[in-house]
């Protein structure tokens, strides 16, 4: 399935691993760029050593491109986490909570691509004009920081606001190949995918994470911003609630993050069997399509049936458009 989006990335399929700190790391980004489509490292949960070694892994794994995202909106040292970027062999730098204005000029002076992640179409504009080479269409049913716009409306104005200048990437609830379809039919060139790589075996994942998307509905998920201080979607549980009841308490990002870091709410980036975890009050982020997740899925034959339904939908509707 050929689209700019797999052209400009060298990649079979276009179907990106969402960054996801704390989840994605080598072994699953190495897993989907392995099948063709574009691992990311989730390094929003990492240290600078910690993101080397997991380039590392990932490219002892694999020879296929692959990406790192981080956080423009974290205090510090972007600049020299990007200089190590460059240095491990990634070939895309994802920018989540703002334009990384920065350091576009030193990833193209390396011959990186610049992808950032966008909730609004203004967003989008301020991306372009800052030289990223491709923007994620993010809709509010995406798991983890998150805005107010839906998925369905929020890809289409951003194709039209970029005008064709560089590929759009939809993401938010898109969880099997009917979404890359639809995705596709909106004018975006691939799909950016979270929370349904979460439930794979090779995703990373802290104690419970799992266990709670498989027996989650499509209704568990909240908005909050109890765990960082920013909107997030994470699924609804007694943290949520109690911030949401007592609102005055929140504080900005990332004073609130470390808030829930010391409640002992927040542990992402800690892996199975990390002390202290309460699935009734830890931070899970988790998109709306979790309803839909029922089992674990290696990543690869994930990759690969949503392709193979993506291309049936897609066979169909042409049939459709012939009579």
């Amino acid at each position: 399935m050929e689209t700019r989006l797999t052209e400009l990335l060298g990649v079979e399929h276009p179907v990106m691993l969402a960054g996801m700190g704390g989840v994605s790391y080598a072994a699953l980004v190495a897993a989907v760029s392995g099948a063709g489509g574009f691992g990311c490292l989730g390094a929003s949960t990492m240290n600078v050593g910690r993101m080397v070694d997991e380039m590392s892994a990932v490219r002892a794994a694999t020879d296929r491109p692959f990406g790192v995202d981080l956080l423009t909106a974290m205090p510090g040292g972007m600049v020299e986490q990007v200089e190590r970027i460059i240095e491990g062999g990634a070939s895309v730098f994802v920018a989540g909570l703002g334009v990384p204005a920065d350091v576009v000029d030193l990833c193209h002076a390396h011959g990186l691509l610049v992808v950032n992640m966008c909730g609004k179409v203004d967003h989008a504009r301020r991306a372009l004009d800052a030289g990223c080479d491709m923007v994620v269409a993010q809709g509010t049913e995406a798991g983890g920081h998150t805005g107010q716009v839906a998925t369905m409306p929020l890809v289409p104005q951003i194709v039209d606001a970029v005008g064709g200048a560089i590929p759009v990437v939809a993401a938010g609830g898109i969880v099997d190949g009917r979404g890359l379809a639809a995705a596709l039919a909106l004018g975006a060139d691939g799909v950016w995918m979270g929370t349904r790589f979460i439930a794979t075996p090779e995703a990373r994942s802290v104690t419970g994470y799992k266990d709670a998307l498989l027996g989650a509905r499509e209704d568990a998920t909240t908005i909050s911003r109890a765990f960082s201080g920013k909107t997030m979607r994470v699924l609804r549980n007694g943290y949520t609630q109690y911030f949401e009841d007592n609102p005055a308490e929140l504080q900005p990002f990332p004073a609130q993050l470390a808030r829930s870091m010391q409640d002992g709410a927040w542990h992402l980036g800690g892996g199975a069997g990390t002390p202290g975890v309460d699935p009734s009050r830890e931070g899970y982020p988790t998109g709306q399509g979790v309803g839909a997740i029922s089992a674990l899925e290696p990543a690869a034959a994930l990759v690969h049936r949503i392709v193979a339904e993506a291309e049936q939908v897609l066979a169909t509707l042409s049939r459709l458009a012939g009579r």
